[in-house]
């Protein structure tokens, strides 16, 4: 059975009750989601990227109470700040996810603690957004990784925000 490396960071913000004047005059909110293969191929490109350089992408997995207005906006931010190796998914408005190449999990928890204190520092909200990351590094030695085993291990069902 081959090891799996899985680490959890729960950062969370308290609930977001209201939406602030800049939100409401940037345009409606991104519902946006992507076509479901764009998911298979990343993480594709993921492990062919991990073979041929010998280095580990994380899939991050960012989970966002039902009806959080603000969270689009951090997807955005957060989709801003990527460097060109990086990709996002939209799965749901409150959901998506994220492959940071040549890091591992430490890192890309440090990048995502970093990214979302800007997003709250250069925006600031009344409270903050609400959210859970969920972490799974893509090794070099993976050769086969699924979507349903990915997919569970960045989103468990203790990652539910309430």
């Amino acid at each position: 059975m081959k090891s799996r490396i899985l680490c959890g960071l729960a950062f969370r913000f308290p609930k977001l009750e209201t939406i602030s004047p800049h939100m409401a005059t940037t345009g409606p909110v991104n519902t946006s989601t992507d076509d479901p293969r764009k998911l298979r191929e990343f993480v594709s490109v993921a492990l062919q990227h991990a073979h041929e350089h010998r280095v580990t992408t994380v899939a991050v997995g960012l989970a966002g109470q039902e009806g959080d207005l603000m969270l689009p906006e951090v997807i955005d931010f957060v989709e801003s700040s990527l460097r060109v190796e990086d990709h996002i998914f939209r799965m749901t408005r409150e959901r998506a996810v994220l492959f940071v190449a040549d890091v591992d999990c430490k890192q890309a928890q440090d990048i995502m603690e970093r990214l979302l204190r800007a997003f709250v520092v250069n925006f600031p909200q009344p409270t903050q957004p609400q959210l859970d990351l969920g972490f799974f590094e893509i090794r070099q030695d993976e050769h086969d990784l699924q979507i349903k085993e990915l997919l569970p291990a960045i989103f468990p069902p203790s990652s539910k925000v309430s």
